[in-house]
């Protein structure tokens, strides 16, 4: 088919013919120019003319072409891409938006402490306000108990899955039948005292008979106290006891009792002496009592089994807390400070420079002796109504590792 263009052509060249001069006219025009004008060429020159028929059927072949590739290429069968030379695979096109990414699981623990916040607390605060329960998959709560006694038996009773005690109070529970077992040593050196007013006549163990002594909690009264009436042959009956909880300065600034058992060496002495009262201070050691954790993690025996794992992640965050606080110890302490700005008093940032050391590194670590020893000393005191096994008391590192 000859475009419509190209059809044209004929038409124009009649069109042209028709105006040349035709009869006598014509022959005067060719005798006229059988003479020779300026500007043109002479007569029987050669002259190239266009072959306008010739370029018409090119061009209707080149249209015809283009036709037919276009109608295949309408007629080809829809679908997947096929890589091949003329019709290269591409990329499909994504018809609806990819599926979100699932955030990996998160395990929830809850933690209770033993007392109020404070600088023996810094690997928990540090490892929460670091975002290291995060890295380990873990979303720890921690909370403080109203009392000091609460969280052990919160703990038994599985309503807390961690609590924070001192090792004389896990030998007392593991005896009474709490299904408690240590699982992390946060600081590894004895925190409480027997702190009395330096008024009273009690300067060693012998000296409690008669007095009246105030105590922060059970392990306290029947593990320390208990200890140092046994090893100086005093009778129960001879010292008067009151159960104080958190109001151990209180007792002794009113001068309701005469000293108190349990209490931080590191923090109500100078508590007190801020408030214009003097008092001594008799550590648990000087009296005679052996070394042990100042500050552990218990978890329940029973649930032990299902939250191993878990147990195992925090305590690994609790050993990079540890570690980049000994690293970084005045960092630790501002951050600290701005975590929970109740522990930033000047007996608390006097206190920070004595617990800092105190810190364990390596939170699993377990001195099996130590263990060892400290119940062979209260079973030899009559605290203990038997004898248990370091594995009942605590556990091994290797148990609670991933």
């Amino acid at each position: 088919m000859i475009p419509p263009v190209y059809r044209r052509w004929p038409i124009a060249l009649l069109a042209i013919i028709c105006l040349l001069p035709t009869g006598p006219a014509a022959a005067d025009a060719a005798a006229a120019d059988a003479e020779p004008r300026k500007g043109y060429p002479p007569l029987n020159t050669e002259v190239m003319v266009l072959d306008l028929e010739a370029l018409a059927d090119e061009a209707a072949r080149e249209i015809a072409e283009q036709q037919a590739i276009r109608q295949r290429y309408q007629e080809a069968p829809r679908g997947p891409a096929v890589d091949t030379p003329s019709r290269p695979s591409v990329p499909a096109i994504a018809l609806r938006p990819a599926e979100p990414i699932e955030p990996p699981p998160v395990t929830p623990l809850s933690v209770m402490l033993d007392w109020t916040p404070s600088p023996r607390h810094a690997a928990l605060i540090v490892a929460r306000e670091r975002g290291l329960f995060a890295s380990h998959g873990l979303e720890v709560a921690l909370s403080t108990p109203a009392d000091p006694d609460v969280p052990i038996k919160l703990l038994a009773a599985s309503r807390i899955d961690l609590a924070l005690a001192r090792q004389p109070l896990l030998h007392l529970g593991v005896d009474r039948g709490l299904p408690l077992v240590r699982v992390a040593t946060l600081v590894a050196m004895p925190l409480s005292a027997l702190v009395v007013r330096e008024d009273s006549d009690i300067t060693a163990a012998v000296d409690l008979a008669g007095s009246r002594i105030g105590h922060a909690d059970a392990d306290s009264r029947d593990v320390l106290l208990a200890a140092l009436l046994h090893e100086a042959s005093v009778r129960d009956d001879e010292v008067e006891t009151e159960e104080l909880h958190f109001r151990l300065g209180d007792a002794l600034r009113e001068g309701r009792v005469e000293g108190v058992i349990g209490a931080m060496r590191h923090l109500l002495p100078r508590q007190l002496a801020d408030e214009g009262l003097a008092t001594r201070v008799l550590t648990s050691e000087a009296l005679g009592i052996p070394l042990h954790d100042g500050l552990i993690l218990l978890a329940n025996r029973d649930r032990l089994a299902a939250q191993r794992e878990a147990i195992g992640r925090l305590i690994e965050a609790l050993e990079e807390a540890s570690v980049w606080i000994a690293n970084h110890p005045e960092e630790a302490w501002t951050l600290i400070a701005s975590a929970e700005p109740g522990i930033d008093t000047p007996v608390n940032r006097e206190a920070w420079q004595q617990i800092r050391p105190r810190l364990s590194l390596s939170p699993a670590a377990l001195d099996q002796g130590r263990y060892r020893r400290f119940e062979e000393y209260l079973l030899e005191a009559d605290i203990l109504g038997e004898r248990h096994p370091v594995s009942r008391l605590a556990v091994d590192p290797g148990a609670i590792s991933r």
